[in-house]
């Protein structure tokens, strides 16, 4: 007989995932909405989610901020500030903009699910720890990158970037960037692994796994409470393993997929307390 405590999780085990997905949805239509409306004069909202300005609020990628500022060595104050939201976003909830927000992740959630529906409900594990340790070297790579050749390196190429210069490129010229091929190869690698781009190749999400290393809302494992059923380790987008604790770490992006899936309740978010 189960628990009405597990009745309880098993009723509402999709919580996150709902609350993800419409996340990810308002983000995109944000997305779309700015150039519809600046196609009828209307600039309240302009730019996506590199540079994106809301009325007088103004927000920044940290990563194409830290390049300006490395290309041009010149301290703009308004870059600064429009740049310290997200910032404090990643220190206090870690990787979430990754999850919740990046426009990538709403195809490949999308993506996911198709495939799911067409090859059953097998998934695709893949726990490579290399992969995890390649973030690191391709942001330090991109950065050091940045610095040589003197440009932005990943203002061109930022693929949540792209997705809104492609709407941008659309709705005012009918036409497609050629830098959109990397979107294509993202999703088409999303059919034979989960989230490789984002666990692998990502320096923006390399960076704010960087910032929120100590970030304040963490997946708390109660150990004692684990009936080792893997269940959490399968539907780790990330190939993380929250079974041995693994989703307290950095690479963690507070998705909140293993503790949907957690019956027992051994996995809770928590805000972490002290330093």
């Amino acid at each position: 007989m189960m628990s009405g405590q597990g009745k309880r999780r098993r009723a509402g085990g999709q919580r996150f995932l709902f609350l993800r997905l419409i996340s990810l949805s308002l983000a995109l239509a944000l997305v779309i909405a700015a150039p519809l409306l600046n196609l009828r004069g209307i600039t309240f909202i302009q730019g996506w989610f590199q540079s994106l300005s809301i009325g007088h609020l103004w927000f920044v990628s940290p990563l194409e901020g830290l390049e300006s500022l490395l290309v041009t060595r010149t301290i703009y104050v308004p870059s600064l500030l429009a740049m310290a939201i997200p910032v404090l976003l990643a220190f206090l909830l870690g990787r979430v903009f990754c999850s919740w927000i990046c426009p990538v992740s709403f195809f490949t959630e999308w993506l996911e699910r198709l495939r799911r529906l067409v090859a059953g409900r097998k998934g695709l594990r893949d726990h490579l720890v290399f992969t995890r340790r390649l973030l690191w070297y391709v942001l330090m790579g991109e950065i050091l990158l940045t610095m040589v050749i003197g440009a932005p390196v990943f203002v061109f190429l930022s693929p949540p970037g792209l997705v809104g210069r492609e709407l941008m490129q659309w709705f005012f010229f009918a036409r497609l960037a050629p830098e959109g091929v990397i979107l294509i190869l993202i999703l088409v690698l999303e059919l034979v692994t989960r989230r490789f781009y984002c666990r692998a190749f990502c320096p923006l999400g390399g960076l704010l796994a960087l910032i929120g290393s100590r970030r304040r809302l963490v997946i708390r494992f109660d150990r004692e409470s684990c009936v080792r059923c893997g269940r959490c380790d399968e539907l780790c987008p990330l190939g993380l393993r929250p079974s041995l604790n693994e989703a307290a770490g950095p690479y963690c992006w507070n998705c909140g997929a293993c503790v949907d899936g957690c019956l027992p309740e051994a996995l809770v978010f928590q805000w972490r307390q002290g330093r």
